[in-house]
């Protein structure tokens, strides 16, 4: 019994050995020895096998099911305008008067939200073009052949009696050091190397939890990397998104206030740097938070401001509608793109779904975090144009480099209902349609009297 436990100790040093030396000591100093890359080329072989093996597996097999297609409706192309405008001229209507048939329209627009709405999907995770040998998106694709139920075994294995072990360790490492390192920076006096220590501990500590994660980032145009005193927006799936960008360069976090292990780990870090935390109801704060960003912006020495302006993770999918607070600030946005590959795992946190833990628990137990971050040229607010249209052209630069989808709704409506004001706008629109073809009626009459 005493060899067994001598054994076991010594099995658990080495172990820790590892963990130290080879893995968080040289992530702390930016190095890598290169297993990670090496670690996503042999997965990429294997998917790539997989996804073979699957197809085959389909016309050997026609009762094995077909991936989901990403939407079921086939939607025109073109604004609401444009369409009423269009069936109006086909079916010969006079300019200017109301068609009980347009409220066809509306119907067949209602019923397509109803089975397929743009809004609901982009808050569920992305489907997957092909199994990626997860157990919760496997949809029994691993009884297709022997070989791959074998290589889903062994992944399984590896994925939870081997990773999952070593990537808790590392969270441990750098979230203790992040809270530990943070307290005491928080007692030394405001000055310089207060501000550098911080710098420090923040960025130390975020390059140790993207090993937790088997991370694999790939920073595109550097030289567009956010300046001290601007403002960093980019689109949001998973609060791993801080940890993706602060491996790149130190930012002062804004964002609502957590509970639980979140709100541990960001009252730590608001004692050594000014991260803006607020509660998302209280409006009167919401002034407050716009009063301080403002000064911050203000002292060109301060760490770039990280906002992600529309409010809620989005599925990795689509870019939804920035909020404007963010842009009446004033100063210099520095947008900021980023897509994860859902291949390796998905990224997205469904925060009506799981806790943090739980999210945290599913992401360690995937296969890597593999992400592509693009730094757009900083952007400033044109003449003549409000916060809302700067807000949608950064929004629009984002979604384009990124390669997501561009959606114009409110990612509020992840958890309360339509604003009268949508709702309003589209009756808007189709009075300007009917004022429109009112006019053109009106110019046409008077050519006719004319002739």
């Amino acid at each position: 019994m005493e060899d067994l436990w001598t054994v076991a100790v010594a099995v658990f040093q080495l172990w820790m050995f590892v963990v130290v030396f080879f893995i968080t000591l040289p992530a702390m100093f930016g190095l890598s020895l290169g297993v990670t890359s090496v670690y996503i080329q042999i997965l990429v072989k294997l998917l790539e096998w997989a996804t073979i093996r699957i197809q085959r597996g389909r016309q050997e097999q026609p009762s094995v099911p077909a991936p989901l297609p990403n939407g079921i409706i086939e939607r025109a192309e073109g604004s609401m305008e444009e369409e009423m405008e269009q069936l109006r001229r086909s079916r010969s209507l006079e300019g200017g008067e109301f068609a009980l048939s347009d409220a066809l329209y509306f119907c067949k627009k209602g019923l397509e939200s109803i089975v397929d709405d743009q809004v609901t999907q982009r808050f569920s995770s992305e489907e997957l073009a092909s199994w990626n040998l997860l157990t919760r998106t496997n949809q029994n694709f691993r009884y297709i052949s022997l070989r791959l139920t074998i290589f889903w075994g062994i992944g399984v294995f590896v994925r939870y009696c081997v990773l999952f072990p070593l990537r808790i360790a590392l969270a441990i490492i750098g979230l203790s050091w992040l809270v530990i390192g943070t307290t005491l920076v928080g007692f030394l006096p405001e000055n310089s190397v207060k501000y550098w220590l911080s710098e420090v501990v923040h960025l130390t500590c975020y390059r140790i939890c993207a090993r937790a994660l088997s991370a694999t980032i790939r920073y595109h145009n550097k030289e567009n990397r956010p300046q001290k005193g601007g403002i960093c927006v980019a689109n949001h799936t998973t609060p791993i998104d801080v940890v993706i960008l602060a491996n790149d360069g130190c930012y002062a976090m804004v964002g609502q206030i957590h509970g639980g292990l979140m709100g541990v780990i960001q009252r730590s870090m608001v004692r050594s740097c000014p991260h803006v935390w607020f509660e998302r109801s209280e409006m009167k704060d919401r002034h407050a938070v716009t009063s301080r960003l403002r000064a911050h912006v203000a002292a060109k020495t301060k760490l770039p401001i990280l906002i992600f302006p529309e409010g809620t993770c989005i599925n990795n999918t689509s870019v939804m509608m920035f909020k404007k607070g963010s842009f009446e600030i004033g100063g210099t946005i520095h947008p900021i793109a980023i897509k994860y590959d859902p291949r390796f795992g998905d990224a997205f946190w469904n925060s009506s779904k799981y806790n943090m833990v739980s999210y945290l628990l599913r992401t360690m137990t995937s296969w890597a975090v593999v992400v592509n971050v693009w730094y757009l040229p900083p952007m400033t607010i044109q003449d003549g144009e409000d916060a809302v249209q700067f807000a949608n052209r950064v929004k629009s630069a984002v979604a384009c480099r990124g390669g997501l989808l561009d959606l114009a709704w409110d990612g509020s409506l992840k958890r309360g209902k339509v604003k009268d004001a949508y709702k309003e706008e589209q009756q808007k629109m189709y009075s300007r349609v009917i004022v429109r073809q009112n006019g053109i009626s009106a110019t046409h009459t008077r050519r006719d009297d004319q002739s």
